[in-house]
């Protein structure tokens, strides 16, 4: 992406950006924004309202117009100073938005822009349209987005222990409960373990303890 001056720009210059709108991308908005108007989200609720069917949010048009001044024209480093908009028909599921922003006015002792900003479906209906003034960044910027970072393979090691660790723990516990339940059948049976005597038995010589493998 570029970021351009004003020294870059004409009056009369123009950019534009289009997207389709989906479900997901309302759900997204909705939840971004907190616009929790079930007229966006709720179709039996949008069924039942003048327009029939779940509709977009007005701003969620209007967030594709900040993203072509962000991106495209001026572009990144770019400063909203004003927007104004006005919504003249509903976006819908489905519908291509095209949002267009044009240089309309240079102010350069200011170093301000104002911009024509609109969007239009892909019947080329006026969906909404206004005006912005910005301020473009002062210094022509060549911007490159970092690259994601490589996902590390030690969760897959943990993750493989993990797995493994129930099973182990199972193990374990089975030993402990078949350790105490043979100390019990003992002790019931009335035998001797070895290593423990009787009262008056003489006492054996000491052997040292196997070793358990």
């Amino acid at each position: 992406m570029i970021g351009l001056t004003m020294e870059d720009l004409s009056v009369g210059d123009v950019a534009e950006v289009a997207y389709t709108v989906t479900v997901e991308t309302i759900r997204e908005f909705v939840t971004a924004s907190g616009d929790d108007n079930p007229i966006h989200s709720d179709a039996a609720f949008a069924a039942e309202t003048r327009f029939g069917r779940v509709i977009a949010p007005g701003m969620l048009t209007g967030s594709f117009v900040s993203s072509v001044i962000g991106t495209r024209l001026p572009g990144p480093g770019t400063i909203y100073l004003s927007q104004s908009f006005r919504f003249l028909r509903p976006v819908y599921v489905g519908d291509r938005v095209t949002a267009r922003v044009e240089v309309v006015e240079r102010v350069a002792e200011r170093s301000r822009l104002r911009l024509r900003t609109t969007c239009v479906n892909q019947s080329g209906e006026l969906l909404l349209e206004g005006e912005a003034w910005v301020l473009p960044s002062p210094t022509r910027i060549e911007y490159t987005a970092p690259k994601p970072a490589v996902r590390s393979t030690a969760r897959s090691t943990t993750t493989a222990s993990a797995f493994f660790l129930p099973a182990a723990v199972a193990l374990e516990m089975a030993s402990i409960w078949i350790t105490g339940g043979m100390a019990l059948a003992s002790q019931s049976l009335g035998l001797v373990s070895p290593g423990t005597r009787r009262a008056g038995q003489p006492a054996a010589v000491s052997e040292p303890d196997p070793v358990r493998p």
